[in-house]
């Protein structure tokens, strides 16, 4: 009996810190294997370096981030990023007076 071993293609979902860039707001996970939890182990922070990897340079692989709560300034794996949000400086920017 044959088999069909044909190709598939699996869905190509980027992970968000693919996209990241110093500015952006993201919600961090202490462990990237609690992301879907209901836990509270997480924290927001502020964007203020991307390193890249070794490898594939253009993948960024550390993230220096800042606390907004504390301001204390981590180190963290890009596996720990679970959303990125619109940079602070962007969201200022279109908002419009009232007259």
């Amino acid at each position: 009996m044959s088999v069909d071993h044909g190709v598939t293609k699996q869905p190509q979902v980027q992970p968000p810190s693919l996209k990241a860039v110093a500015g952006d707001i993201v919600i961090v996970w202490d462990q990237p294997e609690l992301k879907d939890s209901n836990l509270d182990d997480w924290w927001m922070g502020e964007i203020i370096c991307v390193e890249s990897s070794a490898r594939n340079p253009k993948t960024p692989s550390l993230f220096q981030i800042a606390d907004v709560e504390s301001g204390v300034i981590r180190w963290v794996n890009a596996d720990c990023i679970q959303r990125v949000r619109m940079p602070l400086n962007q969201a200022r920017s279109k908002v419009v007076p009232i007259s």
